[in-house]
């Protein structure tokens, strides 16, 4: 079993970086700490398994079309493939992908149908996997209806494209195939998985890291046909308060939470509680421009947080962790990936 990364102070890191290329740049720009999500080709599996350089690439099942249990092995080969480049794999996306049940992932968990111990085993497997190749954090969403935004984009300074959230204009015509669900169903189905994946966190020491729904809507109201839940700051209070494990917390998203709010002075007060508490395991360091219900994703310099006194507010609370740039604007001319807005956004 390799040694679990340990992360001291603060560092801004990326997420989701799927080529040599990509690490290139990373490293360049000064990052240290990034994030993976191990996928597949289904022309590079072999008996359902991958090689360290399929796992640096994308998507997600095997040639029989069946999810791809990570192993130990395989993810040391990636860890030590991203070293290769100067920079550590801190934390892995569970492919338990929301928003298009079915696609991949393993709606089970989610719907809670008679399939989820058997495929909470396998989340379980994974957690095992991460433990036994020294990587020590694992990001996860337990949102049914994915993210949800406007179609279209508005426009930031100089042409920007930013993509927003306006509740009021939200078109909301196609039932989700998993419709009806209420919040309480969705609770408890969130409560049955956490309870038996913890003791698996624990043991492997994994910490658990869960992403916030995007973005908050009303109390009781449905989207597509569900009550979504996780969206405001007390529904992240009652996920945590779930389970007292301390391998149990947030990927705290700060745009999500700045979405869910009415003022900035709520954002700083949520990173105080919850950071005091040991429970932000993971940063996504986004801005907004607006709040609850309407407001679109801006640079880390012009939306409505001070991102400076936020930073202040994560040392204050003691946070030893990376800081991720996150749905970054996009700009005219620039590359697919937007390597022009990653590199401003980090700076």
């Amino acid at each position: 079993m390799s040694e679990l990364l340990t992360i001291k102070g603060m560092h801004v890191g990326e997420q989701f970086i799927h080529s040599d290329e990509q690490l290139t740049f990373c490293r360049q720009m000064g990052v240290e700490y990034v994030d993976a999500m191990p996928p597949i080709k289904p022309e590079e599996a072999e008996d359902g398994h991958c090689s360290a350089d399929a796992l640096a690439r994308c998507p997600r099942k095997s040639v029989s079309g069946e999810e791809v249990i990570w192993r130990a092995d395989e993810l040391s080969r990636l860890r030590e493939h991203i070293e290769s480049f100067g920079l550590k794999l801190a934390a892995m996306h569970l492919p338990l992908q929301p928003g298009n049940l079915g696609a991949f992932g393993w709606p089970s968990i989610l719907l809670g149908t008679p399939e989820r111990d058997r495929d909470i085993e396998k989340v379980c497997r994974c957690i095992e996997a991460l433990g036994k190749a020294g990587i020590p954090l694992l990001l996860y969403s337990l949102n049914v209806t994915g993210t949800v935004r406007n179609a279209g984009w508005t426009c930031g300074r100089g042409g920007t494209m930013q993509s927003y959230f306006d509740y009021s204009k939200l078109e909301d015509t196609i039932p989700h195939p998993a419709a009806p669900i209420d919040a309480e169903q969705t609770w408890e189905n969130i409560a049955y998985f956490i309870e038996r994946v913890l003791p698996v966190a624990e043991e492997y020491r994994v910490k658990m890291a869960c992403h916030p729904s995007d973005p908050a809507m009303p109390p009781g109201a449905r989207y597509r046909g569900i009550e979504r839940v996780l969206g405001t700051i007390d529904d992240l209070k009652r996920l945590i308060d779930l389970h007292p494990s301390e391998y149990h917390g947030l990927n705290f998203c700060q745009g999500c939470v700045s979405g869910t709010c009415t003022s900035p002075e709520q954002v700083y007060e949520a990173i105080r509680y919850f950071g005091s508490r040991k429970k932000i395991f993971w940063v996504h360091f986004r801005n907004i421009r607006g709040g609850f219900l309407k407001f679109e994703e801006t640079f880390p310099d012009e939306g409505d947080i001070d991102m400076v006194k936020a930073m202040r507010t994560y040392k204050e609370v003691g946070y030893n962790g990376v800081l991720i740039p996150d749905h970054i604007p996009q700009l005219y001319l620039d590359t697919m990936w937007g390597h022009q807005a990653h590199a401003f956004a980090l700076g």
